[in-house]
């Protein structure tokens, strides 16, 4: 099922902590796929090549079903990599991939001390990251009389739908990307400047635009 919105991060935030000599990266930024969080995994691997662990998480969607992985790396299991992923998850972010570095340094923190260690420094690099609301929008190609356009123009971006790929031709063709909470008004006006020459009963594809 198709989310209406939700929320991203803008860009790479960091925060750091020292428990009992311990020093905690936590860096968070956006992965449009799980190709991009591994990407970013890398690079900010490459940015701490002599910490001791590198654990990571990242959520890309929403639900059950959401595409999402972690790795404690090295740390002991379920100490590092799965709390991370439970503050992506609180965070209400989509397309988030962050990584909690570990500077060991020479006392063990123990099982809960690592979970919360690691859980922390993710939440507090997630606090200084801004965020960007994506809105789902539905698409679809149409073609009108040139009397249509005109009013359609004006009316249809007042809804917040975008015109786009427009061809005047004989008559105009353009696509039309309206958000899911306009789509019902969106064929009404169509209908009714076109005088039910054009009737959209259908939209043929979706894509995710950041919110006005």
């Amino acid at each position: 099922m198709l989310v209406e919105r939700y929320a991203v991060p803008i860009g790479v935030a960091s925060a750091e902590l020292v428990i009992k000599n311990s020093r905690f990266i936590g860096t968070v930024g956006r992965a449009h796929d799980a190709t991009a969080a591994r990407e970013f995994v890398a690079h900010v691997r490459q940015m701490h090549p002599d910490a001791s662990h590198n654990a990571w998480a990242y959520r890309l969607h929403e639900g059950p079903q959401g595409d999402f992985a972690f790795s404690d790396d090295g740390e002991p299991g379920g100490t590092a990599g799965r709390p991370m992923l439970a503050v992506l998850e609180g965070s209400g972010l989509c397309e988030v991939a962050a990584v909690g570095t570990r500077y060991f340094g020479g006392i063990k923190l123990g099982t809960g001390g690592l979970v919360r260690a690691y859980s922390a420094c993710v939440r507090e690099a997630l606090a200084r990251v801004s965020r960007l609301d994506m809105v789902l929008h539905h698409t679809v190609r149409i073609t009108v009389d040139y009397s249509a356009y005109g009013p359609l123009s004006y009316q249809l971006p007042r809804l917040g739908v975008k015109l786009e790929e427009t061809d005047f031709a004989e008559r105009v063709t353009f696509t039309l990307a309206a958000p899911e909470h306009a789509l019902a008004q969106v064929a009404t006006v169509v209908q009714e400047e076109t005088g039910g020459k054009t009737i959209i009963s259908s939209w043929s594809g979706y894509r995710y635009d950041p919110a006005n």
